[in-house]
């Protein structure tokens, strides 16, 4: 049996980080991955250029984490954001800024940031073990021991950090392993579900493909609950797709739309959509007032165009019965008024997400109330210890969860080295 002070499960972003913590404070550390190679995950995120975290203060940061976010206070006050950047700075990964405040390696490349990490590992002698899944964590007395591989291989520890995920994008090896580990422990899960994932819409005009691969810039996107107010809105980009709505502003609603339709109990949710946030209802009826007087001999299509995208103008003319190509004086008020309400308040229903498998990042985990939040340590277990997405905690793309996966691998590694070490005397 090969003895260790703490062994980390799951070799990717957080694990990494928590071998590193634990190694640099003076443990015997051993990563053990059950994928060939380390750190499949953090490469594909960023786009594969790696948003290594994002350069805005705390409150900001836990503010990007609408899913319990204020979980991670304690730890930010140990390790932030600015202490992820110094580390890998002083590691020779020089960073630049993005918008949003964003942070990117210079290289562009998310291979960059994985190398760092594992030369490190290499630096700090951290044992390795690649292609070995992990059959079950050993306990004695409520009390960590070890674990053992499929391979009948047994690891003994003092301290064990289990970083392996959630069930998002499981061909990186996320496929919710550690769940079961953490209920042998005696943890409870909050349900999973998809977040950071496109929306799917069984409307009509979603089904006939009418605005398929239309993007939308800078809109303002809001998910309604069942009494009509708003839940979330986000200003961002969209996208129309064949099975519903993607992009940025549709990511960052999609958890929204989750747990909307759980608490109303309902099968949908309905968005509203306003494709010209930066104008009042008022200042728009100006506007078009003003173009029905000066243009309006012109074809209703010609005088509109460029208020929103082409396709979309001619979607909502037809929707309202109006004719394109007729003078845009013959527009009715009533017509004029279902215009602007188009515009600004163009409602739509969802009815849900595609699959977990297909997200970014996965909603729900090991619930926080069973975790000290100081050190990531079971409130079960002696000596286990918990870091990243396999954590009831989430954040929007833009480098958020990937900050909490650093803080909290930093932390639980920190706090495994300190229990393991004391237990040496």
């Amino acid at each position: 049996m090969t003895d260790y002070d703490v062994i980390v499960v799951g070799g990717g972003t957080s694990g990494m980080m928590a071998a590193i913590s634990a190694a640099e404070h003076g443990a015997k550390v051993a990563v053990v991955e059950k994928n060939k190679t380390l750190g499949r995950k953090l490469l594909v995120t960023g786009g594969g250029r790696c948003n290594v975290t994002n350069n805005r203060d705390k409150e900001e940061i836990i503010a990007h984490i609408p899913g319990n976010g204020r979980f991670l206070y304690s730890a930010f006050h140990q390790y932030d954001n600015y202490d992820i950047m110094a580390f890998f700075r002083s590691n020779g990964v020089a960073l630049k800024e993005e918008d949003h405040g964003r942070m990117f390696p210079i290289t562009d490349k998310a291979r960059t940031v994985l190398e760092a990490l594992i030369e490190i590992m290499e630096r700090l002698a951290i044992t390795v073990y690649t292609d070995a899944p992990v059959d079950t964590l050993l306990f004695e007395d409520n009390k960590v021991a070890g674990l053992r591989l499929q391979d009948e291989r047994e690891l003994s520890a003092k301290s064990i950090v289990l970083s392996t995920g959630g069930r998002a994008m499981p061909r990186t090896g996320s496929t919710g392993d550690g769940y079961k580990w953490a209920k042998k422990a005696g943890h409870s899960l909050k349900p999973l579900y998809p977040t950071e994932v496109p929306v799917l819409s069984d409307e009509a005009f979603i089904q006939d493909k009418t605005l398929q691969g239309l993007s939308l810039r800078d809109v303002a996107l809001s998910v309604l609950n069942k009494k009509g107010k708003k839940v979330i809105t986000h200003q961002m980009d969209m996208i129309f797709t064949h099975f519903g709505i993607s992009g940025p502003a549709v990511l960052r609603c999609s958890m929204f739309v989750h747990q909307t339709m759980q608490r109303d109990k309902t099968d949908f949710v309905t968005f509203s959509l306003d494709a010209l946030p930066e104008l009042s209802k008022g200042a728009v009826t100006q506007q078009l007032q003003g173009l029905m007087k000066n243009e309006g001999e012109k074809s209703t299509k010609n005088a509109l165009k460029g208020l929103v995208p082409e396709r979309y103008l001619l979607f909502a003319l037809e929707r309202l019965g109006v004719d394109e190509n007729a003078p845009l004086k013959q527009m009715t008020p009533d017509q004029l008024e279902k215009f602007i309400e188009f515009l600004k308040d163009f409602r739509f229903t969802a009815n849900g997400t595609l699959p977990i498998e297909k997200a970014f990042v996965t909603g729900g985990g090991i619930n926080t109330k069973e975790v000290n939040p100081k050190t990531m340590e079971s409130k079960f277990t002696s000596g286990l210890y918990f870091s990243g997405e396999i954590l009831d905690y989430n954040g929007y793309t833009g480098g958020y969860n990937i900050t909490g996966a650093f803080i909290t691998g930093r932390i639980a590694g920190m706090h495994a080295a300190a229990q393991a070490l004391e237990n040496h005397e």
